[in-house]
């Protein structure tokens, strides 16, 4: 007799028992072919972010990534995939608390130049000093002067980190209203993710059209030449990490990188900053309609 019940497997799973061989102790399962295919694209693509690291501590490059968006987009599901079998000496995660009584008194990015890269090093920030484009103004832990006036001197700031050497990356996750509900309710009932649910999470979906507004005015002032931002369509997290993951690769050159055409994105799920704007601008009436 055969038992149709869902089972949930660790991502990786799939992929490294595939061709195992059958026996009376192992129930047999059927996996989507597209799972196997996401699991073989990303084992692909991390063993490039492997390859780009040892460049990386070769050459004493230092880079940055930040990654932003909404709650919910996956920025931390997609930071984990990419630094998963890094040399973790070599690659830090950095999210911070909120700012202390002390750092609150202190030049703005100040608490965030003391996580910048050094020789060989590769850090990504989890949430960054754009915290005072969106989130701050929106739940009002910024005056509307510190606001104007980190969007003033971000891309100065930016333009010093460049021009000395740092690579910079600045990735956007855009999730859309609906699938980030569905995000917050499956936290809600998950006992292992409800540490992702705060107070601000909770009035996301309240606040969505300042969001967006606040977003389209971040875009505005900081995506520049040096410093552009990139857009990834986040509702489908798997394509959302895949494309990510392609995005940084292809930009960079490093020892035994593969062709360019296995680096290839979706433009359905990468968009540049610039055009990312002249959507925005056609449908600002319409907030909610947005992507996020």
């Amino acid at each position: 007799m055969t038992v149709s019940k869902k089972v949930k497997l660790s991502e990786g799973e799939a992929m490294k028992n595939k061709n195992s061989k059958g026996s009376d102790k192992k129930v047999q399962l059927w996996i989507p072919k597209a799972t196997i295919e996401y699991e073989e694209e990303k084992h692909k693509l991390q063993i490039e972010l492997l390859k780009l690291q040892t460049h990386v501590r070769k050459t004493g490059q230092r880079i940055v990534m930040l990654f932003e968006g909404r709650d919910a987009a996956g920025k931390g599901g997609t930071i984990k995939r990419i630094r998963e079998h890094l040399n973790p000496r070599g690659a830090r995660v950095v999210a911070l608390e909120k700012p202390s009584d002390r750092e609150r008194t202190q030049w703005y990015f100040q608490r965030y130049t003391d996580h910048l890269p050094s020789a060989g090093e590769i850090v990504l920030f989890d949430r960054s000093w754009y915290n005072r484009s969106m989130v701050e103004p929106v739940m009002g832990f910024c005056t509307d002067e510190q606001h104007k006036r980190f969007l003033k001197y971000a891309p100065v700031f930016e333009r010093i980190l460049t021009k000395e050497g740092i690579i910079l990356f600045k990735l956007y996750f855009s999730v859309s209203k609906k699938m980030q509900l569905k995000r917050f309710e499956k936290r809600g009932k998950d006992p292992l993710k409800q540490y992702k649910l705060s107070p601000v999470d909770m009035q996301a979906q309240e606040l969505w059209g300042e969001y967006t507004m606040r977003k389209f005015q971040m875009l505005l002032e900081t995506n520049t030449s040096l410093s552009p931002w990139t857009i990834i369509r986040s509702d489908n997290k798997k394509k959302a990490r895949i494309n990510c993951m392609k995005h940084i690769l292809s930009r960079l050159d490093y020892e035994g990188k593969v062709a360019d055409s296995k680096l290839e994105t979706d433009p359905e799920i990468l968009i540049s900053g610039i055009d990312e704007i002249k959507l925005m601008e056609g449908n600002l009436a319409k907030p909610h309609k947005l992507p996020g």
